[in-house]
């Protein structure tokens, strides 16, 4: 299964970076630029075939990849054998105008965005089944017993969320998404509380990731849908359709009580009391395994699933364009908190490794359900990695796409070339930058993957 979402993960930042690569490739062409190579992966290349004047190639890394053009390595020789000047022949990439240059850079996360502004367009021109839980909460601080926004803006266990500054609220997820894009924002909202509608404000805080948080769980009711083969539930003799009731001794309202009850430890074994049909039953549960902290008893409990209404081309395009700039927004300002220092760069970096595993693992649950919901999720996480792919090459950093169009900017100002040892310098810089924060996101990512 691993190798299952290995694969499925390569497969998909393979296409990211492919879409990236192909706008720089067709904007050169069109600049008047001469290609010598496109290829996807880096190393040797395992495969290569040339058609025309460029050679296509899959290289033995697969990930990441690159647009080789001609010339594109001039100023590194002309400062190795002390140049002043630069006299490149027709079709090399610093013979065209600067700003064709740009335009060549710009073309990669150009492509990025658009493309995910696309596959958004196409889940939202579809409709998709989306599997979440009811907008009914719990408030953590029943669990931890601190407080937190949602205890200050007057919430309680029990509530049930309609509305989020006048948006209607249908599901958690919609929570979510409402919660987690305004952080420090006074947030109206409207709960249903023992048949009454009651008005509250609540101002989300910032969390180490850069996303809003309010201090709830979803309340989802207790009740197995499915036991799997070879748990700890299957081996006490569990059923779907059995509601857990109490857990150690202790109530079992909702499936977030059981983060009360680890606050005494992490026990291998449970003792469960819980309803078949209607009659009180016990259960023992031994050597029950952890998977990030919480304890898996091999069970699935009930969820909602609902559809999206299927938008017209016209209205998808629009909702795809939307949500696009939302996430580049949001990605953005947590750009600017991170510099702020108010989330955790650890947080916020992932690694290739990292990436591939979460793209390759939603990917193969959401196909374990269904095609249609495999598809979907894959498309929109998809989406996701290439949003932030483009906005990544947007930083004006050296050896960045968003450096060269700084550069090329710069040249276009001063109307004359800059100095060979400048450009050389500043791309060694930025070779010196970018490796160190690939170690540091391979460290994250071996983290990662040490605490799952």
């Amino acid at each position: 299964m691993i190798l299952v979402k290995v694969l499925l993960g390569l497969i998909g930042l393979g296409v990211v970076v492919f879409v990236h690569e192909l706008g720089h490739f067709i904007a050169a062409r069109r600049c008047g630029i001469a290609v010598e190579a496109f290829s996807i992966g880096w190393g040797k290349p395992l495969l290569k075939k040339k058609i025309g004047a460029v050679e296509y190639r899959l290289g033995i890394f697969p990930v990441g990849g690159y647009c080789k053009m001609r010339g594109d390595t001039e100023f590194q020789e002309a400062w190795e054998n002390n140049q002043k000047g630069l006299e490149p022949p027709a079709g090399a990439f610093f013979s065209v105008k600067p700003w064709r240059r740009i335009v060549t850079a710009f073309a990669g996360p150009l492509f990025n965005l658009v493309f995910a502004a696309l596959a958004l367009s196409l889940i939202w021109g579809r409709g998709i089944e989306v599997e979440t839980l009811e907008n009914k909460i719990v408030l953590l601080s029943d669990i931890d017993g601190q407080s937190h926004p949602a205890d200050q803006g007057g919430l309680r266990t029990g509530d049930t969320i309609v509305e989020i500054n006048d948006r209607t609220i249908n599901t958690y997820r919609d929570i979510q998404e409402n919660i987690a894009l305004n952080p420090d924002q006074d947030l109206s909202l409207t709960v249903l509380r023992e048949g009454e509608r009651v008005a509250l404000t609540v101002r989300p805080s910032l969390d180490k990731s850069g996303m809003g948080k309010i201090g709830v769980y979803p309340w989802t009711e207790p009740v197995l849908s499915a036991v799997r083969p070879g748990g700890a539930a299957e081996r006490a003799g569990l059923k779907p359709g059995d509601r857990i009731t109490g857990v150690n001794g202790e109530d079992f309202p909702y499936t977030a009580a059981i983060y009360r009850i680890l606050n005494a430890g992490e026990p291998a074994d449970f003792s469960l009391r819980y309803l078949r049909d209607g009659r009180p039953e016990t259960a023992a549960l031994r050597g029950v395994e952890y998977r990030g902290g919480v304890p898996d008893w091999g069970v699935e409990y009930q969820t909602v699933r609902y559809r999206t209404p299927a938008l017209s081309p016209l209205r998808a395009l629009v909702r795809g364009g939307i949500e696009t700039g939302k996430t580049l927004a949001l990605s953005a300002k947590s750009l600017g908190l991170l510099f702020k220092k108010e989330i955790d760069l650890t947080q916020a970096l992932s690694g290739p490794a990292r990436i591939t595993y979460m793209m390759g693992d939603i990917a193969a649950e959401g196909f374990g359900e269904s095609p249609e919901t495999g598809f979907s999720s894959a498309v929109s996480f998809l989406a996701l990695i290439s949003i932030a792919l483009g906005f990544m090459n947007l930083l004006p950093l050296p050896i960045l796409d968003g450096g060269l169009i700084v550069l090329y900017l710069i040249e276009t100002i001063r109307r004359k070339p800059l100095n060979p040892k400048v450009i050389s310098a500043f791309q060694t810089a930025g070779v010196v930058i970018i490796f160190g924060l690939m170690l540091f996101a391979v460290f994250n990512d071996i983290l990662f993957f040490t605490t799952q």
